[in-house]
């Protein structure tokens, strides 16, 4: 029998699972809105570095280049402005630069005199005599030029033994020799050919528009095929032997692009590109004797195998020197000690910190970790022209702390960070490759980045804006053997249409020796 008191216990326990219910719901309910707002933060992050990158303007963009059909325009209203800023007359006038030219440029001296009849004194009648001068430089453009150089090879023969019919002697002067034999080229036109490609990026069929208003009609077929057969030459003699000695170097910086070739299996090839020493003479280190050496190396992919290849040289001994590389994974491969460029890891940070939201008024912990990697290069612009050793002591007195400081920040900041987020990724990016990108600091010869590498492949980068593509892996290779002689050039201060100038002449004349070629031992005054 049911008693009174039996109802409300049940409806106690019918409120308290309706209540448990609406609890478990809520709960779910609080997750699922936490998860959607992560979610529509990574969106907002995601659309704002996008935005940032379509948008503003980037460090390694040329200035105006947005802009290059109006380049006049906005330079002659930049000088506007400055001449404005300059309206108080307490304040100085800027001074403007002065033009110099090179010595080597030829000068032509017109004189501009009075009439004699002028030469006298008005007041006195005496004769003027000259108490100076002004001179005024006006820079004239004389147009290219080309000329048709006959060789005329003179034949002689013994007029008695053909009326005799005994003997026919005939003596001519031997064949004229040529870079590329039976072609009219010379080594100054391909020289021609190949600076205005590879080094200010003037594809073929421009240049074939070129030459035809100058009265010379040069296909693009006649012109590649000669660029083609031209590396060919030049390939044993300097690219091999640059290629030796630069597996002997201690330290080595790499990097790739993608390149694509028409005629090839793969939808994207690559150029590797391959450096020791500096940008240029005056950039080496002190007592660092390190050549300074650029190569360009095709390759129909990106797999590590290509790099482990190249830095296997001709012979079976891999290269244990330093690499330095960005972080991709395919260099692991190789048996070289890695080292990880600092400007990549700040690279990720700074993504993050660009599509952090504008409304946030606080430094975020990208913030902190720009700042932070600044003050390691600020260190680095204070030691860069100091001994090997003294780079390598200021590193461990004055860098070394500031990294233990920044790996603690990240051990402590990386479980509380959606990995999924972009501080998330720089986060888990540093700490992965955290090992490789301190080892800087191990050696005096090595640099904080890797932008010796990016700044050599950045020719063939803007050059292939231009011409877009290759047609065949032959002309790929071509164009890294031929980017690679004049990136190394100008590497060591050379002119590169005076140094191809002068190895061509030199094989021409049969002197082949590959250590009288380098460009660091040539002297082309």
């Amino acid at each position: 029998m049911k008693t009174k008191t039996d109802k409300p216990n049940k409806k106690i326990e019918w409120l308290q699972r309706k209540h448990d219910e609406q609890g478990l719901t809520v709960a779910e309910k609080d997750s699922l809105i936490a998860l959607q707002q992560a979610r529509l933060a990574f969106l907002e992050e995601q659309f704002r570095l996008a935005k940032y990158k379509l948008f503003a303007s980037q460090n390694e963009a040329h200035p105006g280049q947005g802009n290059l059909f109006n380049e006049a325009e906005e330079m002659a209203e930049l000088e506007l402005e400055e001449d404005k800023s300059e309206l108080p007359k307490d304040k100085p006038k800027r001074k403007r630069n002065t033009q110099t030219f090179d010595e080597h440029i030829t000068r032509e001296v017109v004189i501009h005199d009075i009439d004699e009849a002028d030469k006298v004194c008005a007041c006195c009648q005496g004769e003027l005599h000259c108490m100076g001068k002004d001179v005024t430089e006006k820079l004239v453009f004389v147009p290219a030029t080309t000329k048709v150089v006959e060789h005329h090879r003179l034949k002689y023969a013994c007029r008695g033994c053909e009326q005799n019919g005994t003997h026919n002697t005939l003596k001519q002067a031997p064949p004229v020799p040529s870079i590329l034999p039976k072609s009219y080229s010379t080594p100054s036109l391909l020289s021609q050919l190949i600076i205005s490609k590879y080094q200010h990026g003037l594809p073929l069929y421009r240049q074939e528009v070129i030459f035809k208003q100058l009265g010379i009609q040069l296909c693009r077929q006649t012109m590649s095929d000669w660029l083609i057969k031209i590396a060919n030459v030049l390939h044993p003699i300097l690219y091999e032997y640059w290629h030796k000695i630069l597996l002997t170097q201690a330290v080595v910086k790499a990097d790739e692009t993608p390149l694509k070739v028409i005629k090839d299996d793969n939808i994207k090839s690559y150029m590797w590109v391959y450096s020791c020493g500096a940008d240029s003479p005056a950039g080496n280190l002190q007592g660092d004797s390190t050549p300074n050496i650029v190569l360009y190396d095709y390759q129909p992919t990106r797999a590590g195998k290509c790099a482990v290849d190249f830095l296997q040289g001709a012979d079976t001994k891999h290269y244990t020197g330093y690499l330095q590389v960005d972080g991709y994974a395919g260099y692991h491969q190789s048996p070289a000690t890695l080292v990880v460029c600092m400007a990549h890891l700040r690279r990720k940070f700074t993504e993050a910190q660009k599509a952090q939201s504008q409304n946030s008024k606080k430094n975020g912990k990208a913030d902190w970790a720009l700042n932070h990697i600044q003050k390691l290069y600020r260190i680095e612009k204070l030691i860069k022209d100091l001994p090997i050793k003294e780079r390598y002591r200021i590193r461990q007195e004055k860098s070394v702390p500031l990294l233990n400081q920044f790996k603690t920040w990240l051990d402590k900041s990386a479980p509380n960070v959606l990995p999924e987020s972009l501080l998330g990724k720089a986060l888990n990016y540093a700490l992965n490759q955290w090992a490789r990108a301190i080892r800087y600091c191990d050696d005096g010869r090595l640099d904080i980045d890797n932008n010796r590498s990016e700044r050599a492949i950045k020719p063939f980068v803007m050059g292939r804006k231009a011409w877009l593509f290759s047609q065949t892996a032959n002309g790929a290779n071509a164009s890294a053997t031929l980017y690679s002689i004049i990136e190394t050039a100008k590497a060591n201060g050379l002119v590169p249409y005076d140094y191809l100038m002068h190895v061509m002449n030199q094989i021409t004349a049969g002197n082949t020796d590959p250590e009288k070629l380098l460009p660091w031992n040539v002297n082309l005054s």
